[in-house]
């Protein structure tokens, strides 16, 4: 999938920027409860995915009580 086919926004994931949602939807991750299963390394290490991203993804884990995987 191509950053342009990506969606602006996917499934309950607050707004990361295309490409990051495209390296999510690529690892077959379209939810907060599926992001709170991997690390905040794995998702540092996809393409398209940056430390802004993950910060975003952090603190919207944390308003529904979860966290990254350990």
């Amino acid at each position: 999938m191509s950053t342009r086919d990506a969606p602006a926004q996917v499934g309950d994931l607050p707004p990361i920027g295309r490409p990051a949602n495209s390296a999510l939807l690529a690892a077959g991750i379209d939810s907060l409860v599926q992001v709170a299963a991997r690390s905040r390394e794995e998702l540092l290490a996809m393409h398209g995915v940056g430390p802004k991203a993950v910060r975003i993804l952090e603190a919207a884990l944390e308003a529904q009580g979860l966290r990254f995987a350990d």
